[in-house]
């Protein structure tokens, strides 16, 4: 009999996750994107792993401290996963050097130039001059470091520059300094013509002039990685607010994970460092290119450079919703599914802000996890609050690296008359949902958005999400008894149409594989998530399989099944698509009982559907469940961008094999184009057909 606890069957999912961000990686590799593209993607890379240090490795090395032998499915203790870490990254680091420097090679050739002083002309040493006594002198920290003088703490990713210095009369006396860079500096010094100077590079020339009487004999520069995870003791909490604040200043402060380092720089110089730090040896990287790639973005988001980027594409924002009728009257008429970006998220912006000018509306429902810096929506609610609606809004403080963001947001919303819950006890509540309830011809009647991602406009333009909206009662009368469960005390949570985490959606996914399971090689499953880790459910796919059901997964990022195992998994195929878009969005797709379609705010992960309030929606509009079949067919038969996951856990670039060339991101915005265009009904459905055609043929 197949033992499914073998953990050969499973990939490890930090291992994994390291690979999806090489993908990353390789989107900067690929010479046939724009330079700045290929730059973002850099920029990504080093923010995705500032991240996984910060969270993932830090968490692993807490585990390892306290002596927890804990693993997943595929066994790996703590310290077996830290070290198949640093050696997967240590050995990437050449690739990542290698790509940089071929991008800023090519970059030059665009007169685009990344520099050091040294390499500057006598004008433009002249100009970084100046800008260092304006600009950088006044507001750098040098910081001596003796007997009298304290190592200094270094919060969570500072950076700045380590120097080794001798004393000018008595040249046998050597000190060391730290240089600490304020955060309100920017990564590079920018030069007429596009020229960009690092400016530890600028910071280096003057650093006799920051220590006067001592000569400088080595410096390089640093970045320091904590441990960011915010440890929150809530069954103690009187004061939710009061205990995260604090919880957020003792970030900066948690215990060091990584050290990055200029690569010229002597041992001298790292030991005196790490005797103040005690960093693990393991996990200091030296690197021959500057730190701080999510510097990049300053040189990626200059305008005038882009030329040197993909075009950018306008969501559109497509019938019914094109026209002036009132959207309350359209979603009367019929349910609405979105495709973000490529349909705009405006739709979804009106909606909230109609509901508070309305006089008609009456409540206002929402969750918020993130909603960006400077939100249309939450000010709508502030508004729709201070017009006298009741408005209700759960913001869920504990969203990581947004805690400050929702903080201000949720102070701003109560003192707008808002009543603001803050989280659920031991959950997140990730669930993306909103109700509007209205009067209509006496009666009240409600309105109801459920997305798969975040009520954030700015990530919409660039995330790929679904938003469903409908009026139809028996979803609006579920999401009433949800946010009743948000608001007071239930044990319970169960839903009659939607289905909830942590008590009910794994329990209905379990079911629905199992169903398929039944149908054998009748059976069909597609599965769009972000990550798939949750045992059970990996477990339920290889019975899936091995009773012959077709499964194509399309996981963007981590995922712990190994597809392609004889017996086990040889009916499964998994790709993850990697390109102008984030993939986001969580779309289910069960072929036998009416063909079941579902979107959802949950990963197919423990957290997910054990750890956090999520929402899961059967759609059962036969125009939103076509289309989003059609979108599921496209995204598998995609041959530019999806790289398909291989038994060994290694991934491989699908290549374009047919005559024709499947990019779901460029047919999409080509798709949504023609739409737009479209002037007649005849050339509407010429369109629909052609699109179907597309979509469909790979069935």
């Amino acid at each position: 009999m197949l033992n499914l606890k073998n953990p050969v069957l499973y990939n490890n999912r930090e291992l994994s996750w390291l690979q999806f961000n090489t993908r990353v990686l390789k989107q900067a590799q690929d010479e046939s994107l724009p330079l700045l593209e290929r730059l973002k993607f850099l920029a990504i890379y080093g923010t995705n792993l500032d991240e996984f240090y910060m969270i993932r490795v830090a968490g692993l090395k807490k585990l390892f401290a306290a002596g927890i032998i804990v693993s997943g499915a595929d066994k790996l203790t703590p310290l077996q996963q830290l070290r198949e870490i640093r050696k997967y990254l240590h050995q990437e680091q050449q690739v990542l050097e290698h790509c940089m420097n071929g991008i800023l090679k090519k970059l030059e050739s665009q007169n685009v130039s990344i520099k050091s002083y040294n390499d500057a002309s006598q004008h433009q040493k002249k100009q970084l001059n100046r800008f260092f006594n304006e600009n950088i002198y006044p507001v750098i920290i040098p910081i001596a470091v003796d007997a009298t003088h304290p190592f200094p703490h270094l919060n969570n990713l500072s950076f700045g520059l380590i120097v080794k210095l001798k004393d000018s009369d008595n040249t046998s006396i050597e000190r060391f300094g730290i240089i600490r860079v304020p955060r309100v500096l920017n990564r590079f010094v920018e030069l007429e013509n596009n020229v960009y100077i690092p400016i530890e590079s600028v910071i280096a020339q003057h650093i006799e002039s920051l220590f006067p009487g001592y000569t400088l004999i080595k410096y390089a520069s640093f970045r320091v990685t904590r441990n960011a995870d915010i440890e929150i003791e809530e069954e103690e909490a009187d004061d939710f607010l009061e205990i995260l604040e604090e919880g957020l200043k003792l970030r900066k402060k948690g215990a060091m994970v990584r050290l990055e380092i200029g690569s010229d720089v002597d041992e001298e110089v790292i030991n005196f460092f790490n005797r103040h730090t005690n960093v693990y040896k393991d996990d200091i990287y030296k690197y021959h290119t500057f730190l701080n790639l999510s510097g990049l973005w300053q040189i990626v988001s200059n305008k005038q450079l882009a030329h040197l980027l993909t075009e950018p594409f306008k969501p559109k924002t497509i019938p019914p919703l094109e026209g002036s009728e009132n959207i309350f009257t359209t979603l009367e008429k019929q349910d609405i599914l979105l495709y973000h970006p490529y349909e705009s998220f405006d739709p979804v912006v009106k909606l909230i802000q109609s509901a508070a000018k309305d006089p008609d509306v009456v409540s206002i429902k929402m969750t918020l996890y993130r909603s960006g810096t400077d939100s249309p929506i939450v000010k709508a609610l502030m508004s729709a609050s201070e017009s006298g609606k009741q408005v209700t809004v759960m913001v869920e403080l504990k969203a990581r690296f947004d805690e400050e963001n929702n903080l201000i947001w949720a102070k701003a919303l109560e003192k707008a008359g808002a009543h603001v819950i803050y989280g659920i006890k031991g959950f997140k509540v990730h669930a993306k949902a909103t109700l509007i309830t209205r009067r209509k011809n006496g009666k009240l009647k409600q309105y109801a958005h459920l997305g798969t991602g975040n009520y954030n406009p700015s990530t919409a333009k660039i995330y790929t999400d679904m938003s469903y909206l409908t009026s139809k009662d028996v979803i609006t009368n579920d999401m009433t008894r949800f946010f009743h469960f948000l608001t007071g005390f239930s044990k319970k949570g169960k839903l009659n149409e939607l289905y909830m985490s942590p008590s009910q959606i794994k329990p209905k996914l379990l079911s629905l594989i199992q169903n398929e399971t039944r149908r054998g090689p009748e059976g069909r499953i597609i599965a769009k998530i972000n990550s798939l880790v949750d045992e059970d459910v990996i477990k339920a796919l290889y019975k899936a399989s091995g009773a012959g059901v077709k499964i194509d997964l399309i996981v963007r990022g981590i995922c712990c099944l190994k597809p392609g195992i004889k017996d086990v998994s040889e009916n499964i195929r998994v790709v993850s698509i990697l390109g102008k878009y984030l993939e986001h969005a969580r779309a289910f797709y069960f072929k036998n009982d009416e063909s079941q379609v579902y979107i959802s705010s949950a990963d197919w992960m423990p957290r997910n559907l054990m750890r956090r309030i999520e929402l899961l929606t059967a759609i059962k509009d036969k125009t939103s469940k076509d289309k989003i079949i059609q979108i599921l067919n496209l995204q598998c038969a995609d041959n530019s961008l999806a790289h398909e996951l291989q038994s060994d856990g290694s991934y491989i670039k699908i290549k374009d094999e047919s005559a024709k060339t499947i990019n779901n991101h460029k047919l999409l915005e080509d798709y949504v184009n023609k739409i737009v265009k479209a002037t007649t009904k005849e050339t509407a459905s010429s369109i629909e057909e052609l699109a179907s055609r597309i979509f469909m043929e790979n069935e």
